[in-house]
This record gives structure tokens, C-alpha cells and sequence, in this order.
């Protein structure tokens, strides 16, 4: 794998973890880990690192 398809495809991986979390937010899904019901603020926390490390890594794709 080369020095730029490593970044390009964890940040792909890493936007669908993102999309999940908006669509989580969007339709009101509730999740639970483990009998721990999980708030809805934890996916915005997820949506906003996501979205910083999809960057980060398209980012370092396009130097790559």
C-alpha cells in the first residue's frame, strides 16, 4: 500500500463512521452498549472527530 492510499482509505472508513453518526442523529436512533443506553451528545462529540480526522487524512492523501 502506498504512502497515499493508506490516508485515503482510513478516511473513507473514518467518513462512514461519521455518516452513521449523523444518520444516528437525524433519525433519533438509540443505541445501547452493553445495557448503557448511549446519548445523543456522544454522536456529536463522534460527527466532529470524524469529520476532523476524514480531513486530516484527505489532507495527507493529497501532500502523499
Amino acid at each position: 500500500m502506498s504512502q497515499r492510499t493508506f490516508p485515503l482509505v482510513a478516511s473513507v472508513i473514518i467518513l462512514v463512521v461519521g455518516l452513521v453518526h449523523a444518520l444516528r442523529l437525524f433519525f433519533g436512533w438509540h443505541a445501547e452498549v452493553n445495557g448503557w443506553t448511549v446519548l445523543l451528545w456522544v454522536s456529536w462529540v463522534g460527527l466532529f472527530i470524524a469529520h476532523y480526522l476524514a480531513s486530516e487524512g484527505m489532507g495527507l492523501a493529497r501532500r502523499g
